[in-house]
């Protein structure tokens, strides 16, 4: 099973409270439902998803918020190897009127394609709302992978409106269009964790953040690793021209023409070619700072270069 899978069955058994519950249903028609007029003033809705929880969720709110009769169709895909559950509403007398108080037509029975904004007036509504979205037609990658989260829209003014929905919560979306379609995402862990949590899908906000968690943890290991790395490379490529430039000294001069100081260091350097300036330094007699021996260093390779 997918992560969006485990994430939508998840919030398929999140009880809405009874204000809430026009709103999420809502959300769910507006996704994944295509309305047919079949003539005479007669329509039929037809609602299709991918996942049992959902399709049970469907019916159960149609029938416990507007008494309406369904029938479902289970199909399977041979190509996906998958069931499809296909929700209908026949023609009756609340159907009309249902979608009407849905906000997904109007007055008029024109189609609206915008989210109403009494639909969504009080917060829990409002998630409730975000909640049937992600149902509906949301995805969530796998947080082993990389974060990514998107709600599908059917026109640009639902993106829009859903954006603003979660500006409503302090979480940053944006809007994307493909091929006519257009999609709402998010980027990153932390917005992810936050839609999660709002929507009550807490079982896999802990599994996100398990991840997270350890990303982190070797994204900072392995920072410290480069760096200590890089250090060793640097202090091995700053040794190794030390000691060129004692082999330099020893050859134009001789070591022991130089300042008791300087010839210490330099004896010091050929004998531990490896180690840094801080390690030289504590092989003196008596122990010299890393200052010290780095300004001892300095002179020694000015010498050398002087020739």
């Amino acid at each position: 099973m997918s992560f969006t899978a485990e994430v939508k069955e998840e919030l398929a058994r999140v009880e809405a409270k009874p204000c809430c519950a026009r709103a999420e249903l809502s959300a769910l028609v507006r996704v994944e439902g295509t309305l047919h007029y079949t003539g005479g003033g007669r329509m039929r809705l037809e609602i299709a998803t991918e996942t049992a929880p959902v399709a049970r969720k469907v019916i159960k709110l149609l029938r416990s918020v507007f008494d309406l009769t369904t029938e479902l169709t289970v199909r399977r895909s041979v190509l996906h190897k998958s069931n499809n559950y296909l929700i209908t509403v026949v023609d009756q007398p609340r159907l009309q009127g249902a979608l009407t108080d849905l906000g997904i037509l109007d007055e008029d029975h024109s189609p609206l394609y915008s989210v109403p904004g009494w639909l969504v007036k009080k917060d829990c509504c409002a998630v409730a709302y975000l909640r049937g979205m992600f149902l509906g037609g949301g995805f969530v990658a796998d947080p082993h992978g990389d974060f990514h989260f998107e709600l599908t829209a059917e026109s640009e003014p639902i993106a829009n409106d859903l954006v603003t929905l979660m500006e409503r919560f302090e979480i940053g979306a944006r809007v994307t269009s493909r091929r006519g379609t257009y999609a709402v995402y998010l980027k990153g862990a932390e917005p992810i964790v936050t839609f999660l949590a709002l929507v009550g899908a807490h079982r896999a906000l802990l599994r996100t953040e398990d991840v997270r968690i350890l990303k982190e943890m070797r994204n900072d290991v392995n920072r410290l690793v480069n760096a200590e790395t890089a250090n060793i490379q640097k202090t091995a490529t700053a040794a190794a021209e030390q000691v060129a430039a004692v082999r330099t000294l020893e050859r134009q001069r001789g070591l022991e023409s130089l300042p008791p100081a300087l010839r210490e260091i330099a004896h010091l350097r050929l004998e531990n070619p490896d180690v840094s300036l801080r390690e030289l330094g504590e092989l003196a007699d008596p122990p010299l700072s890393k200052s010290a021996v780095y300004h001892r260093v300095r002179r020694l390779e000015e010498l050398a270069e002087d020739g």
